[in-house]
């Protein structure tokens, strides 16, 4: 009996940004989503990781990345309230940011940018009581990539 040929996995170029900033919580998520792609065989993957001081420059080096052809990207940072005012414009300019690049380049970005209250509800999210969002951030990159080359879309 034969033994069937291995599929030869197909090449893919994934960008991970990382915020620094709440760095205690976002080498966390870092570290999750590798992980899990890591765990990825279908894929031959080439991951490139880049990180940006704060939350605000993700969709821009989302924008840099996507513009030296990666096939998803990963986003991943931490916003967490403070004493001022300006929680909610940087979650908006963030999240709107990412969705306008992911829309515009129509290539996967998963969203693993947690917005929180305090530091414990951001620690639950790193492989606490509430899963790893980075880790979950980079399966919806490639469910994503999977789904997109189902539908036989370049």
């Amino acid at each position: 009996m034969k033994k069937k040929p291995k599929a030869k996995k197909i090449s893919l170029k994934i960008g991970i940004v990382v915020s620094r900033f709440n760095e205690e919580v976002t080498q966390k998520l870092e570290q999750g989503a590798i992980d899990y792609l890591e765990t990825v065989e279908d894929f031959d993957l080439d991951l490139q990781v880049i990180r940006v001081p704060g939350a605000v420059e993700i969709p821009l080096a989302a924008q840099m990345m996507l513009d030296k052809k990666v096939d998803g990207i990963v986003t991943l940072g931490a916003v967490i309230r403070g004493e001022t005012s300006h929680y909610d414009s940087v979650c908006r300019c963030v999240e709107t940011g990412v969705m306008q690049l992911m829309l515009q380049y129509k290539k996967p970005i998963g969203f693993g940018v947690l917005m929180t209250e305090n530091e414990e509800q951001a620690f639950d999210r790193t492989g606490g009581v509430h899963g790893h969002k980075g880790a979950e951030a980079a399966q919806v990159v490639i469910e994503m990539i999977q789904l997109k080359r189902s539908l036989s879309i370049k």
